[in-house]
This record gives structure tokens, C-alpha cells and sequence, in this order.
């Protein structure tokens, strides 16, 4: 019983210090700047933007790392000629009613918009070839 004990209390003491390390690395990741070409969604120009054609919308708030991870990502597809959806981005925390007309729930949340309808949603982190496989998929026509 008490060996029980000691193994659980090293298992704790391990996994807290992979948190804690992780927790360490995830704060000093360097902010990386975004694209221009990424269109900067609010609550009022949201339906204006997102009614024609596909468009790409990255729901994120300033203070999650998770969402910081994805701006290389939306960066080089936002810069690829050959994207064939306008990439885009909403901040929850300043622009809550759309993000609430959506139910967004956990950040980074992507949603796919095919002229103005909601054809497909990615959660979490996603790299560039993960989201172009996304835009591809509704551009071919498939579901």
C-alpha cells in the first residue's frame, strides 16, 4: 500500500513538472506578426465580410496561446496566391455577439463560410495544410 503511494506521488510530482515546463515554454513564445492580408472581422462588418465566396474565420482572444500557435499558419495562407478562400480573423473577447451567434465555446475555433453559411468548423490548433485541405474540400464541392 504504501509503495501505491510513493509510485502516485512521483507520477504527480512528474506530471507537474511537464506542466509547469510546458506552462514555461508557451509564455516566452515570441508573438508573430500578422499578415496584412488577414481581414480583421467585428460584429458589425462580420455578415458584409463573410457573404460571398469562401471565407476562413479564426475565432481568438489576446490572452490564449493556443491561438497565438495558428498565426504562422493563417499567415502563410493568407499570403499564398493560390488560397482560394479570404482568411480572416475575430477577437471573442472584443466582438461577443458574433461569437456568441456561433457558439464558440473553445478558442482557436475555425469556421469555414460558403456565402455567408457555416459549411464546415475546425477546433483547436490547425496547421496551414490542415485548413487548406479544409477550404479545398468545399471548393471541389465535397462535404
Amino acid at each position: 500500500m504504501e509503495a501505491t503511494f510513493i509510485i502516485l506521488g512521483v507520477l504527480a510530482v512528474g506530471m507537474g513538472f511537464l506542466v509547469f515546463r510546458s506552462y514555461l515554454k508557451m509564455k516566452h513564445i515570441k508573438s508573430v506578426p500578422e499578415s496584412g492580408k488577414i481581414k480583421i472581422l467585428t460584429d458589425q462588418n462580420f455578415n458584409n465580410q463573410v457573404k460571398i465566396g469562401l471565407v476562413l474565420v479564426d475565432f481568438w482572444a489576446a490572452w490564449c496561446m493556443p491561438c497565438k500557435l495558428m498565426v504562422p499558419a493563417l499567415n502563410e495562407l493568407a499570403e499564398d496566391p493560390e488560397t482560394k478562400a479570404v482568411i480572416a480573423k475575430l477577437n471573442v473577447d472584443e466582438q461577443r455577439a458574433t461569437a456568441s451567434k456561433f457558439g464558440i465555446r473553445s478558442i482557436p475555433t475555425s469556421i469555414l463560410f460558403k456565402n455567408g453559411k457555416e459549411v464546415d468548423r475546425l477546433a483547436g490548433v490547425k496547421s496551414a495544410d490542415q485548413l487548406r485541405r479544409a477550404i479545398g474540400k468545399h471548393i471541389r464541392g465535397e462535404s
